[in-house]
């Protein structure tokens, strides 16, 4: 008889944004009339088209698939020299930051590496986790038998719970106890708050003295606009001994539909096996890449490398400003309209408190059914979740700006 892993009976009902699906569809068929209003500003999915430079490279690259001379089948598995090393000058080189072109590992997005990481770590790791922060680092740790089961808040035995309130500015502080891994976001999903260096120099402490590795998610990171706050947690001294960095082209070039993002893993970072020898992760996460992957395409990197010309650039850039043009409609919207905000001006998610008395879910619904506008709950991100609700900034100008009358109209 075939055996299941037990270790996904232990996930929740359902993973967040399909129960969101489930309700807003339920919604829309019992609601038709509403349903044609109906405005998403749940999921962090973007709505504008890809930058023209970016369309240019795709198409000149199916192009050259049509022809024999220069058609590509299989490609590296860690991704092409060229894009490796146009990430690596661009996005870190140029920063002054030392990233060579083969710590760059290119894959089909940071949601993927994220939970695909853990095949290189082993399963005895004390791991800590933000709270609120992305479900995906929780679940995948589910997944692979890393924790107990939840309690009857959702919180899972063996895992360890890093707070994130308005008094630490909705970023952990490192733990009075030992971890080995520690999962760190920033900009944060789903609360927009930045880490500031001071913040991040002490999680690279911490990480050194405790010989454990930061599981750094940048997926947000050119949203920030506040020069004093660190892009990269390798502008932080001794950072190349401790971490690994995720990046994406989904949310700066549009890439959602055509999956393109990175992973860094420095030669430098060691860690621990069985018998206590300290060994290299870098070969480990190639080996795996060239195992259980078989690369991105070309022609989807050929359209991530046309982000980093001077044109694909200035693109990126203006997009941003679209997004953050909106973030700021929105977070205006929602004070006028009562409610307590944060995030929404270094990253394009607006944290609002819920009115007193009303949870997460109860928000939700009470938007939607009077707003007829989707949010995402906060108590899907965890348990200091409950109480807050986030707002997406990606969609038209028109949306951001009806949905703040919208919110404005609310009577709570």
């Amino acid at each position: 008889m075939a055996l299941l892993n037990d270790h996904y009976l232990k996930l929740k009902a359902g993973y967040l944004f399909p129960e969101i699906g489930r309700r807003v569809k339920a919604f829309c068929e019992a609601n038709p009339e509403a349903a044609q209003r109906l405005i998403r500003c749940g999921i962090g999915d973007v709505t504008e088209p890809l930058p023209s430079a970016v369309i240019a490279a795709l198409h000149k690259a199916v192009d050259e698939m049509g022809v024999r001379e220069s058609f590509k089948g299989y490609g590296p598995e860690q991704g092409y020299d060229w894009l490796r090393a146009a990430i690596a000058q661009n996005d870190y080189r140029a920063h002054g930051l030392d990233v060579a072109d083969d710590e760059i590992f290119v894959s089909d997005g940071s949601k993927c590496d994220c939970g695909s990481i853990l095949d290189i770590l082993g399963a005895k790791n004390k791991i800590a986790i933000s709270d609120p922060v992305y479900p995906v680092y929780v679940d995948t740790n589910v997944m692979a038998g890393h924790t107990g089961e939840a309690n009857e808040a959702g919180a899972y035995a063996k895992l360890v719970y890093l707070p994130c309130r308005p008094s630490n500015g909705f970023i952990p502080e490192p733990p009075k106890k030992h971890v080995d891994l520690a999962y760190l976001c920033s900009p944060n999903n789903p609360t927009g708050a930045v880490a500031t260096r001071a913040q991040l120099e002490a999680w690279v402490k911490y990480a050194l003295e405790h010989k454990a590795v930061i599981l750094f998610d940048a997926a947000y990171e050119a949203y920030i606009a506040d020069p004093a706050l660190p892009h990269s947690i390798y502008e932080i001294p001794g950072a190349r001994e401790c971490a690994i960095e995720f990046r994406s082209c989904s949310k700066n070039g549009g890439f959602t539909g055509v999956r393109c993002a990175f992973t860094v893993v420095p030669k430098t970072l060691l860690a621990q096996t069985k018998t206590g020898e300290f060994k290299p992760l870098h070969p480990l996460w190639s080996r795996r890449m060239t195992t259980k992957f078989n690369g991105v395409s070309y022609i989807t990197q050929r359209g991530a490398e046309a982000l980093y010309s001077d044109e694909g650039k200035a693109q990126v850039r203006a997009l941003i400003e679209h997004y953050m043009g909106n973030a700021k409609v929105l977070r205006a919207g929602a004070k006028k309209a009562g409610l307590k905000v944060f995030g929404g001006e270094n990253a394009p998610y607006i944290w609002v408190r819920t009115p007193k008395g009303v949870t997460s879910w109860q928000a939700f619904d009470k938007i939607l059914g009077d707003a007829n506008v989707v949010i995402t709950p906060g108590s899907g991100f965890g348990s200091k979740g409950e109480g807050y609700f986030r707002i997406s900034s990606f969609n038209s100008r028109a949306n951001a700006e009806e949905v703040a009358r919208r919110l404005q109209e609310l009577k709570w």
